[in-house]
């Protein structure tokens, strides 16, 4: 391997991925208004302790709302600046945020049409974790995944991460893939203290 190469293999950070709804924000099907967006009580403090200890913390998320025309782009950028302006609040910060607008399926009243394909950055494929791979340098084996549905679970093991199910949003009832998650969770805060815990041991 060259040099440079095994340079930058070596330096390739761990980071969280975070599924959005029904983990950060309460669960809304299909959450369309910014008004609906409402944080879920620890979110920030287990953001922060995720921060303290060097993790990168990175929310993928789908969002066929945009797709289905119930919500615009400018919608869902609302609702992370109210994130983003709760974590500032206790000190805490998110790395990145990527977000699938698609959709497959047609026939919504009001769809916008050319987010109607079959993407690969809609969950479970994992095109915005291997996008976040490559532009924030991170080793997705070293990773995590958290999450509230067996869509999640599978996106990480799709990935090659770690997977944790947190019993928060749908608490993995969904039931859209047979899969096991590594570890489950109370929720996010709970599921930031295990994760720092593991890599204290390691």
């Amino acid at each position: 391997m060259p040099e440079i190469q095994k340079r930058r293999y070596w330096q390739m950070k761990a980071a969280v991925f975070l599924d959005r709804d029904g983990v950060i924000n309460k669960e809304v099907r299909f959450l369309r208004k910014p008004e609906q967006f409402e944080l879920l009580p620890g979110f920030c403090e287990g953001i922060k302790l995720l921060n303290e200890h060097g993790w990168v913390t990175v929310i993928i998320t789908n969002q066929p709302v945009i797709a289905r025309g119930e919500a615009t782009p400018h919608d869902i950028e609302v609702m992370h600046e109210k994130m983003k302006r709760e974590l500032r609040k206790c000190g805490a910060h998110m790395d990145a945020i990527y977000y699938c607008p698609h959709h497959p399926e047609k026939g919504f009243p009001g769809e916008r049409v050319k987010y109607k394909i079959n993407c690969n950055c809609r969950k479970p494929k994992i095109g915005l974790l291997e996008k976040a791979s490559r532009e924030l340098d991170i080793d997705l084996k070293k990773s995590f995944f958290i999450g509230d549905t067996t869509v999640d679970v599978q996106t990480g093991r799709n990935a090659g991460c770690k997977t944790v199910l947190v019993k928060t949003g749908y608490g993995g009832l969904d039931k859209k893939f047979d899969v096991t998650p590594d570890f489950v969770c109370e929720n996010l805060l709970e599921a930031a203290k295990l994760i720092v815990e593991m890599n204290r041991k390691c």
